[in-house]
This record gives structure tokens, C-alpha cells and sequence, in this order.
């Protein structure tokens, strides 16, 4: 019950993100004069719908997305209106679709536009989107993944004002033990018991304890674990003599660092292969308290890492595919669909060592990391991605501007059919990672406890 509660409170919050994130694009272009005729959270079949006023809202059957219809998106072509759509008595939109002799994307970009105009009712002729000046595209598209971005900001401020941001710190001086992992496995596995196949790990064959102080590693006085962690990694797979210090007593212990795939760092999850040991230092929890200027500065260093991962995705996603056919096996810092955060979040709320505000404050961060990944990634400069309009008026603006400036004609609206092809690939691109990541969490999935 619990598991299935965690689900539904993820999901819910998604959806409602998705519906906020419609409503900065709606909210702005209503006011901008544009016509807005659907308002839709979800794809496929519509499952419910009311009209009001001249804008339909509703729910589709498919939870994965939203979109709000403004009419006149893609401008007519550089023929005459009138040569391309008319009118009948009823003042339903008549378009004559102009047959291409160049090739099957010409043919995609007019029919696109028919598709685009029979939207186009008299009297909308001063209410289409690409009509509207460069700003006011700019603040309707940005909208959206700006609200994402807000949502974000509210719960990481909230969680940093309230609960604190909290991390490990090991203890100043020299390291002191305080764990050690009894045999080798691999990243995000940590958790389960060792299995008679797993081979120790090199810190049980040096003889290490818990409680033991180290004091050197291959003839490096050691001053704190920072260094120690230094020294291990960059050893790869070489010999490692450590000197420890046990009861008051100084001993040596001798084995070779095994080479394994962990965390660039404790702020960059990427995994890379350095040398391993297999102990923890003992440390203490910090907790920092921070409002807007602290939730901004972690915000920024979230972009950062986000941007990173957003590279690396297609690779990511990729490896998620060579997981699910049993190539390998699936890394644990892979990227998740809906499916894999709604899973994640029911083991969260089913999870019997986590107490009640613990859970809370995960399942509010899940949410506010999904809303920043999802606001991050709409402003990517390619269509059908928001950014991609936003970066088409921004070209119209500019081309415009240096027009005026240097005395040549207006050269006027941006033409962003022209990019449809491009627009397709792109969907096409995402749609297949977005399959490849929802069975990936479906018949690999990532637990919590990787």
C-alpha cells in the first residue's frame, strides 16, 4: 500500500507539474492576444474534456506530456495568403495544399502548413503566434520550462530552509575506519550480501579493521581522508603497502588496489574506473540551512551537473538498451522515465529504514530534480523543444534588428517550417529514447537501494 501511495504521490506531482508548465504557455500567449483552442495534459485518446470560451481543455489517455494549441505557429509561405487559404460560407477554413516537385520535405513543410492553417478562422489574422513580436515568442515559449524551473526552486528552497541540506563529512586528522566492505561488487550493489563468486575486496586482504587509524599509503604520511581517497584512486590497480595504527600499535599491511567504476566525485556521479579499497572514514552529519540566495547557488551547480548529464544522454541511453537485451548490465547512474521515478519513489515510501520525514524530503527532491531536468531540457535550441522557438525569435530579432540598422529591407518573419524536417528527427530521437527508457525501467529497473 505504501509502495503504490509513493507512486501515485510521484505521478500526481508530475502531472501537475506538466499542467503548470502548459499554463506558462498559455497564460502569456492569452495575453499576448494569441488564440489558444485546446489545453491538453497527456497524449492519445481523450479520456475528458470541457470547451470554455473558444479553448478546449482536458486529460489524454497517456500521462507522458501536455500541449496547449496557439494558433499561427508556423507562418504562411512566401506566396500570398490568399493564394493558400480562403474561406467558405460558413467560415470554415478552405486551404489549397500546393503539390511539390522538389522532394518529400518540401511536400512534409506545405502540408504541415494546411495542417497548421485550418485552425485559422476570420478574424484571427491579428492572433496568430508568429505574428507576435520577437519578445512576446520569447516569454510565451520560455513560459513553460520557466515555471519547471520555479517549481524546482520552491521545493529545493523549502527542503533547504526547513530540513537542511545535509551530507557526510569524514572527520579532520587521519582517517579512522569505520567500515569495511568485505568483498568487491559492483557500484550501486553495495547493499546486498556477498555471494561465494565475489572476491574480497584488497582492504580485507591487507587486514584492515574497523577502528584501525591510517597512517600511511605506499610511504605517504597520511593526513586526512581527502588525501587518503586521492592516493587510492590514482593507484589504479598498483601495489598498496598501508601503514595502520591498531590498539597503539603501528602494522603494515600489503595488497594491490582493485581498478572499479565509481563517482568522478561526491558532486559528479559520473562513473569512472580508479583504484579501489573497500573502507569508509568515520564522520559526521552536516546539515546547512540555507534560503534563496543558498537554494540559487545550489540550483546553478545542479545546471551544471544537468548540463553534463544532458551530453552524456544519448550514451546513457544507450547503455540503458544494451542493458535490457542483457549486453550488460545497467549502470546505476543511468537516466530514469516517469515509470523508473515512479518506481524509485514507491520503494522510497515502502522502505521500512527510512523514517517519515526522511521520505518525505526524498520524494519532494525526486520532484523538484525531475522539474529541473525537464525545464533544463526544454530549452535545448531544437525544435519541437521549446528552446527551438525560442532560439527562432531570437534569429528573427537579430536579422530584423541589423536590417534596420543597415538600412535593407525588412526581411520578416522567421520561417520555422523550414526546420520541420529537422523537427521530426529530433521527436523521433526523443520518442525512441523515451520507449527505450520506459521498458529499460520496466525490465531493468533501478532500485533504491542502488
Amino acid at each position: 500500500m505504501l509502495y503504490l501511495l509513493g507512486v501515485v504521490i510521484f505521478v500526481t506531482a508530475i502531472l501537475v507539474s506538466i499542467g503548470l508548465h502548459e499554463l506558462g504557455h498559455m497564460i502569456p500567449a492569452k495575453k499576448f492576444g494569441g488564440k489558444v483552442t485546446q489545453y491538453f495534459i497527456g497524449f492519445g485518446p481523450t479520456v475528458w474534456s470541457r470547451q470554455r470560451g473558444e479553448t478546449e481543455y482536458g486529460i489524454k489517455a497517456v500521462p507522458l506530456g501536455g500541449y496547449v494549441k496557439i494558433v499561427g505557429m508556423l507562418p504562411p509561405s512566401a506566396h500570398a495568403v490568399a493564394d493558400e487559404v480562403t474561406f467558405d460560407e460558413d467560415g470554415n477554413t478552405v486551404v489549397k495544399v500546393r503539390k511539390s516537385n522538389t522532394g518529400m520535405f518540401t511536400q512534409l513543410i506545405s502540408d504541415a502548413r494546411a495542417a497548421e492553417w485550418e485552425h485559422v478562422k476570420p478574424g484571427d489574422a491579428d492572433r496568430l503566434f508568429y505574428k507576435l513580436a520577437w519578445w512576446k515568442k520569447v516569454v510565451v515559449m520560455a513560459g513553460g520550462p520557466t515555471v519547471n524551473l520555479l517549481i524546482a526552486f520552491v521545493i529545493f528552497w523549502g527542503v533547504f530552509a526547513t530540513y537542511g541540506d545535509r551530507s557526510y563529512e569524514p572527520n579532520a586528522g587521519q582517517p579512522v575506519v569505520e567500515t569495511v566492505s568485505q568483498c568487491l561488487v559492483p557500484y550501486g550493489e553495495e547493499s546486498r550480501p556477498c555471494r561465494p563468486a565475489d572476491p574480497p575486496t584488497p582492504a580485507v586482504e591487507a587486514g584492515l579493521l574497523p577502528g584501525d587509524v591510517i597512517v600511511s599509503f605506499n610511504g605517504t604520511e597520511v593526513t586526512g581522508w581527502d588525501q587518503l581517497r586521492g592516493l587510492i584512486r590514482h593507484n589504479s590497480g598498483g601495489k598498496a603497502v598501508i601503514g595502520f595504527e591498531r590498539d597503539g600499535q603501528l602494522l603494515t599491511g600489503t595488497t594491490s588496489t582493485s581498478v572499479q567504476l565509481r563517482p568522478t566525485s561526491d558532486t559528479d556521479l559520473t562513473l569512472k574506473a580508479v583504484g579501489f579499497l573497500g573502507v569508509t572514514a568515520e564522520g559526521h552529519e552536516v546539515v546547512v540551512h540555507g534560503g534563496p540566495v543558498y537554494t540559487v547557488e545550489q540550483m546553478a551547480w545542479m545546471t551544471g551537473s544537468t548540463v553534463k548529464a544532458l551530453v552524456h544522454l544519448p550514451g546513457k541511453v544507450w547503455g540503458v538498451a544494451k542493458a535490457i537485451v542483457g549486453v550488460e548490465k545497467r549502470a546505476p547512474d543511468s537516466p530514469v522515465s516517469i515509470v523508473g521515478g515512479g518506481r524509485i519513489a514507491g520503494e522510497t515510501a515502502a522502505h521500512d529504514a527510512f523514517p517519515l520525514g526522511e521520505k518525505i524530503v526524498f520524494l519532494l527532491m525526486l520532484v523538484a530534480g525531475f522539474n529541473l531536468f525537464i525545464g533544463l531540457f526544454n530549452f535545448i535550441p531544437l525544435l519541437p523543444l521549446d528552446g527551438g522557438h525560442i532560439a527562432g525569435a531570437l534569429w528573427e530579432a537579430g536579422r530584423r534588428g541589423l536590417a534596420r540598422i543597415s538600412g535593407r529591407p525588412d526581411p520578416g518573419y522567421v520561417d520555422v517550417a523550414k526546420l520541420l524536417p529537422v523537427a521530426y528527427a529530433v521527436a523521433a530521437v526523443l520518442l525512441v529514447m523515451g520507449v527505450v527508457l520506459i521498458v529499460g525501467d520496466l525490465v531493468v529497473p533501478i532500485h533504491l537501494e542502488g
